[in-house]
């Protein structure tokens, strides 16, 4: 999942950060980090903050699974398919965000820190929709296919 390339066991954790940050997977990760924490500030300052708990679990389960593919767990802990777990991860975070958002924005009530979680929800909610479908075009490009047999001699 990493896709830096080389295997450094012994480079410190800051080196192995700023390194899975620069793919794009990192970068993604990042991202849904970063926006989840917006989106728990604007809830948080809006009136009721309940809408803040999709948010949380998000922010969550992607910093444990941006610590696990930058520290390269999942290739020696490999009990589970990650990649699988984070396809569901993703997947079921777009689908919460989108939900919660739409709800938010549409029944605001003029409360402006609800609107603006709901827009910034929105934005999440199209950032793990991307990472889910990166996710599944990497399992579908990981799959070994047969070809059919072409020979006319049966």
């Amino acid at each position: 999942m990493a896709d830096t390339g080389t295997s450094n066991s012994d480079a410190s954790c800051v080196d192995k950060l700023k390194s899975y940050v620069r793919t794009m997977k990192g970068t993604i990760l990042a991202a849904e980090i970063l926006i989840s924490l917006i989106v728990i500030i604007c809830y948080a300052a809006s009136n009721s903050g309940g809408y803040s708990a999709v948010a949380i679990c998000e922010m969550v389960f992607a910093m444990i699974f941006f610590g696990i593919f930058m520290m390269e767990l999942d290739k020696q802990f490999q009990v589970m398919n990650w990649v699988w777990s984070d396809l569901f991860r993703a997947g079921i975070g777009a689908l919460l965000y989108l939900i919660t958002s739409l709800i938010c924005v549409i029944s605001s009530g003029g409360d402006g820190a609800r609107i603006a979680g709901g827009v910034f929800g929105l934005i999440a909610g199209v950032l793990f929709a991307y990472d889910t479908y990166t996710i599944f075009l990497q399992i579908k490009s990981t799959r070994q296919h047969t070809p059919a047999s072409t020979d006319d001699r049966v």
